[in-house]
């Protein structure tokens, strides 16, 4: 997507971008598309209306905005906001005094998940978006040990029993039924080969070995993987990521349909695509930011995603951020999402 903006913004005059700025910022305001007349009057330069309307249709030939059916006025694309963002936006920090209100709000003497949690609801509550915020990688459940036990008809009792002691029961309706012989063997399969791993990577073996031409594992231990996977993908979407402030996305017309909003929740107590973006973002070093269809979630297209990773000892162990319309208002999103990173690495540290 940047290589695309690269090359567009070189046959952009300065003029017209003057107007994209514009005409990006009244609609972040008003969530209306803007007309010809009140863009001359927000950039403050004397020319006439036809004038503008050039310039308009030039930007519209760009692909950087588009004139919906209803309206003349004229809204950005995914390209006209990647512009906006990466070439015309002055982001300023925040004060010294809100980060220091914001300080206050992370208590130093509470455990990982709590200050995450903190977090989440900072990001939510300031930005009037989603906050979401990864666990830090060193906080993440490694497997202890997985039982498999029968119960009547063809169903299974999954119980895995993480690191941090906790406990995670799944039944599952299997194909056919299996004697109490053959789970504990499927079991002790399961824990010879995965214990002490982080629950992440074992999901990502069992999907792999799930993948494969299965050579060398029976039908036995087939189901017993597909168990495994069922249980652990159970697990992992509880505790991999905290999520606050849905709701606020009701506030925005655009996001408002019922079956939109559904979507979207339904997206958000799943979290596998959410963690799934995040992760994305774990190797990148700085803000990143994916507005419309550029996150690769059809689920996420008229969103965008602005993150953050935060370190510890430098080593960056987790990603936290927002996601709101595209049309959120970046200026003051990036800053608080910047130093929220900030903020919790710190807490975490101490």
């Amino acid at each position: 997507m940047s290589i695309e903006t690269r090359h567009t913004e070189g046959q952009v005059s300065e003029r017209a971008l003057h107007f994209l700025k514009a005409l990006v910022e009244r609609y972040i305001r008003e969530g209306q598309p803007v007309g010809s007349r009140t863009l001359a009057k927000d950039t403050g330069l004397d020319l006439s209306p036809a004038t503008v309307r050039n310039v308009m249709a030039d930007l519209e030939d760009l692909g950087l905005v588009i004139s919906p059916h209803t309206s003349a006025g004229r809204v950005p694309t995914v390209a006209g906001y990647r512009m906006f963002v990466d070439t015309l936006l002055t982001v300023r920090p925040p004060s010294e005094d809100d980060i220091a209100s914001l300080r206050t709000r992370f208590d130093t003497r509470a455990d990982a998940k709590s200050l995450v949690e903190t977090a989440s609801t900072l990001l939510s509550g300031i930005t009037h978006l989603a906050g979401v915020v990864m666990l830090p990688r060193h906080e993440r459940n490694v497997f202890r040990q997985i039982e498999l036990l029968p119960l009547s008809g063809t169903r299974v009792l999954a119980i895995l029993v993480t690191s941090e002691g906790e406990v995670h029961n799944r039944i599952i309706a299997t194909e056919r039924s299996f004697t109490p012989s053959q789970l504990e063997q499927a079991s002790n399969y399961l824990n010879e080969i995965f214990t002490g791993q982080d629950i992440k990577d074992v999901r990502k073996r069992l999907v792999e070995d799930l993948k494969s031409t299965h050579q060398n594992m029976d039908q036995l231990m087939m189901r017993a993987a597909m168990l495994a996977h069922e249980v652990i993908e159970s697990a992992e979407r509880r505790d991999d990521c905290f999520i606050a402030g849905q709701t606020n996305l009701m506030e925005f017309g655009e996001l408002a349909s019922m079956e939109r909003l559904r979507q979207l929740f339904d997206a958000f107590n799943e979290k596998r695509e959410i963690l799934h973006i995040l992760d994305r973002c774990i190797a990148a070093d700085g803000i990143q930011i994916f507005i419309g269809e550029e996150s690769g979630y059809a689920l996420l297209d008229d969103c965008s995603v602005v993150t953050q990773t935060y370190r510890v000892e430098d080593e960056v162990v987790g990603v936290l951020g927002v996601i709101g319309p595209t049309r959120m208002d970046y200026q003051r999103v990036i800053p608080i999402v910047d130093v929220t990173a900030r903020l919790l690495a710190a807490a975490l540290r101490q």
